[in-house]
């Protein structure tokens, strides 16, 4: 028996898991909807990827370091900031090496400089986003590793 989207009333069958038209998703997810302190769960989370010292603050203060989700995303957070320090000084050495290359290649390392950077503000909205609605999406590596923090 197919379903209709609740947006768009595009009809589909029921094991959709997006909507084929309007893209919204279709399987509720659980999502965070208590209260730790002063602020929600998802407001919080999201909160711990604006800088690091959020996340710093919401992992040393009382109510928050004892929520599982908080404390996901502000390691999340911290060890993001993490690996792109490491990213960033790795391009820095790798363009240092291409740009010794005349021409072309000058041009490639900053189109390979504008590509990581975009591609990093793009992970980077994308976490923020999804603790904001309340899901535990865990990035490959990082997020291994801020689960067992």
């Amino acid at each position: 028996m197919p379903i209709s989207c609740p947006q768009c009333e595009t009809s589909m069958p029921d094991s959709a898991a997006f909507c084929p038209r309007c893209g919204r998703r279709m399987i509720a997810a659980p999502a965070a909807v208590g209260t730790t302190g002063w602020l929600k769960e998802n407001v919080a989370g999201a909160l711990a990827y604006v800088t690091v010292i959020p996340a710093i603050i919401f992992l040393r203060m009382m109510p928050f370091k004892r929520n599982q989700f908080v404390r996901f995303h502000s390691w999340q957070s911290i060890l993001l900031v993490a690996a792109g320090l490491l990213v960033g000084v790795a391009v820095k050495v790798a363009f240092a090496i291409v740009v010794l290359i005349p021409r072309i290649c000058y041009l490639l390392g900053w189109l390979a400089v504008i590509l990581i950077s975009l591609g990093w503000l793009f992970v980077w909205l994308v976490v923020m986003v999804k603790a904001y609605q309340g899901e535990l999406f865990k990035l490959p590596i990082i997020g291994d590793f801020a689960e067992k923090a």
